[in-house]
């Protein structure tokens, strides 16, 4: 296949430097496709898979569009040039992360918007004057009924996994979001599929689009490899789901629910598999620690619920792991997406107990995947076959003997253990005495219906304003996955109370990810 570089697409030097600065010197297929359209000023309809590379093919436009008109003039509070909309809150802070590097090449600034946090510092950032603004849809209906942003001077509208936001019962804040923007300027559309009402989105509010779609949009990256792995119970699929979070490489686990995910998190650090979980019971501090952790290196396991299977990309996740099987086919193609992402290769795996093989089954022909059940145990070759070196990667925990007067006097778990355990739980529960969730509606806490949630996204989803109230351990609420401010407030990532013992993995730094592989 020949390729194609970003000078060819015309792309603009300065952000071809930026480009080769990361190492990206050819662009994907749907770059390839949108990129000579989008950079033109047109309105475009992209359709491709998890993985596909479509950040890049509506970033870089936008930069270029916006920096080639010089911000469109003297920047105004309050008055965003770009409008990114997505679906969640980690997508919309990697999307952040992803057109920064390009905006700051051609002095456009930007900022993120999502509920779950403290409104503070999104409100100073839109006052100070913000070119680009990549926002979740809830918060950001919010913080205009307020008077704080006003998108009457909105150029481009980028609206990234359209279906995925169909699927989260956004569409009406969208529609009146982009009802909000002038007619006449350009506007893309990304997403999978075109149903839930998404076609009537691009009716609505495309004029005259140039449609682009890579592959199928339900089909499976090719570089995927499938397994189900058929277990005779409970016991035996503990003991299989423990061997296979064992691994050296990064790994994801799929769970229903979040408590579920966050029991099976404990359990491995017991093992002595250092896990980090990732679920809507966390505060939005707490989430961003445990992806950056997971990002970083400093864990290889993230034991998540479906809050993950869409808009999160880090690189190189040689496993999925459906301990769980989803509900539906859809989020069985999603949570697998994680992985195989841009070209490379990956396997993901469909645990299954005797009870849940003919639901399985159906799952898997919707999803038009093909793959023989194997009857395995923990010890079956074709589960090594996917573990790897598990000796380097499995480290036992060390007990320590607290002193004398810290110790209770009984069971031994020193007061300040639980004092620690206490603020890992605050921290977990973060903001949950907000406003209930409307049925689920928020990509955080859609598992378990009637939970509580006060994100401002879930709220505007079901139509009632709500007031945002301040995340409990929030500081820095903007601050990206892996930085300082990030991590600042509350435990290390990780840290869990095994044994007396508080083991804290360290948060590090997020690794940068391939902003063509980000979802995007």
């Amino acid at each position: 296949m020949t390729e194609t570089t970003f000078s060819a697409l015309g792309v603009p030097a300065a952000l071809v430097s930026v480009l080769s600065s990361q190492g990206i010197d050819n662009a994907f297929p749907i770059q390839v496709d949108t990129l000579p359209d989008t950079l033109k000023g047109r309105d475009v309809l992209g359709r491709g898979k998890t993985g596909s590379g479509k950040t890049l093919a509506f970033a870089l436009p936008m930069v270029s569009r916006l920096g080639g008109k010089l911000a469109g003039g003297k920047r105004r509070p309050g008055r965003p040039l770009g409008l990114i909309l997505a679906p969640t809150r980690e997508l919309a802070t990697q999307i952040t992360n992803a057109i920064t590097p390009f905006a700051e090449a051609y002095g456009l600034n930007t900022t993120t918007i999502f509920g779950g946090v403290s409104q503070n510092r999104q409100v100073s950032a839109l006052k100070s004057g913000v070119d680009i603004v990549v926002a979740c849809p809830g918060r950001l209906e919010d913080l205009m009924k307020q008077g704080f942003v006003n998108l009457d001077a909105v150029e481009i509208t980028v609206l990234d996994e359209a279906d995925h936001m169909a699927d989260l019962g956004f569409l009406p804040v969208v529609t009146r979001i982009l009802d909000k923007t002038p007619g006449n300027g350009q506007r893309m559309l990304f997403s999978a599929t075109l149903d839930n009402g998404v076609d009537k989105i691009v009716r609505r509010f495309l004029h005259d689009p140039v449609m682009h779609s890579v592959d199928e949009a339900n089909s499976h990256v090719s570089a995927m490899t499938h397994h189900v792995f058929e277990v005779s119970g409970t016991e035996a699929k503990k003991d299989l789901v423990q061997k296979l979070a064992s691994g050296s490489g990064r790994r994801i686990l799929f769970m229903r629910t979040k408590h579920q995910a966050k029991k099976l998190a404990k359990t491995l650090i017991d093992a002595g598999i250092p896990a980090v979980d990732l679920h809507g019971n966390l505060s939005q501090v707490a989430r961003d620690r445990n992806l950056a952790a997971f990002s970083a290196g400093d864990v290889k396991v993230l034991v998540a619920t479906d809050v993950a299977a869409r808009g999160v990309h880090v690189d190189d996740i040689e496993l999925v792991i459906h301990v769980d099987p989803p509900a539906e086919h859809k989020a069985y193609l999603h949570r697998s997406g994680r992985t195989a992402r841009a070209g490379s290769a990956g396997d993901v795996v469909t645990v299954v107990l005797p009870e849940q093989k003919r639901d399985t089954d159906s799952l898997l022909r919707k999803a038009a995947i093909k793959v023989t059940p194997q009857r395995v145990d923990a010890s079956s070759a074709a589960v090594d076959a996917l573990v790897g070196d598990v000796a380097a990667y499995v480290k036992p925990l060390p007990r320590v003997e607290q002193p004398q007067q810290q110790r209770q006097s009984q069971g031994g778990r020193s007061q300040g253990a639980n004092a620690q355990r206490k603020r890992v739980n605050r921290d977990e529960q973060g903001n949950g005495r907000g406003g209930r969730d409307n049925g689920g509606r928020d990509a955080g806490t859609r598992e378990v219906r009637g939970g509580r949630s006060n994100s401002s996204d879930a709220a505007s989803a079901g139509g009632a304003r709500r007031t945002s109230r301040p995340a409990g351990a929030g500081r820095s609420q903007n601050a990206p996955a892996g930085s300082a401010a990030g991590r600042s407030g509350g435990p290390r990532v990780g840290s869990l109370q095994v044994g007396g013992l508080v083991r804290g993995s360290g948060s590090g730094g997020a690794g940068r990810s391939d902003p063509r592989r980000s979802k995007g």
